[in-house]
């Protein structure tokens, strides 16, 4: 995990994020900025691309969107203006079922759906920083990918609380909660990134 402050200030918000224009990835959660640079591996974005795909093809027909990285997912605490917002993440991939929380930047409230595709430089802030703040702002389902271990964990949240968690290796055909009726094959999710 990589972490930078950009200036000599304590905390940052959603308003700092949209000036910075150095050409790299950030993320901001509770006003401490963290650096999202490298790209992630090739790996990381074929198991991203097939992810994607089938939930993509699922939705063809259906009222929730499916967006991948970079999309904001800016995340007001109780009382804060999407602007003053002093957290906003960019998730691998995410699923927004209501069109209200969609905006011209991207998503301001939790996604149904959340998918963390493990890399070297976040993986620690991927599975203990970020799964707070998702399970916190309401995120229903959060995803987590190791692509080099081959595993998935599945966290189904209600109301700030866990629910359930599931793990599944490489041959696992779990089934996406929010989304009934989809079932991610993960022996192709993970056969993506075979060369």
């Amino acid at each position: 995990m990589s972490m930078a402050l950009r200036k000599e200030e304590s905390s940052y918000t959603y308003s700092d994020y949209l000036t910075w224009d150095d050409g790299k990835r950030w993320e901001i959660i509770d006003g401490v900025v963290y650096d999202m640079s490298p790209a992630p591996i090739i790996d990381h974005q074929r198991i991203s691309g097939a992810l994607f795909y089938m939930i993509y093809n699922f939705l063809s027909d259906k009222r929730c969107e499916v967006f991948s990285a970079p999309f904001d997912v800016i995340l007001p605490k109780i009382g804060e203006k999407e602007d003053d917002s002093t957290t906003v993440v960019q998730p691998d991939i995410v699923v927004v079922c209501d069109n209200q929380k969609l905006t011209k930047r991207g998503c301001t409230g939790a996604p149904d759906l959340v998918i963390e595709i493990l890399s070297l430089s976040t993986a620690k802030k991927d599975m203990t920083v970020k799964m707070k703040l998702y399970q916190r702002a309401g995120v229903r389902e959060l995803w987590v990918v190791h692509p080099e271990e081959k595993w998935v964990q599945i966290f189904i949240f209600s109301e700030g609380n866990l629910v359930s968690m599931q793990s599944f290796d490489d041959s696992g055909l779990p089934e996406v909660s929010v989304l009934p009726g989809l079932t991610i094959e993960l022996p192709r999710v993970f056969a993506a990134a075979e060369f």
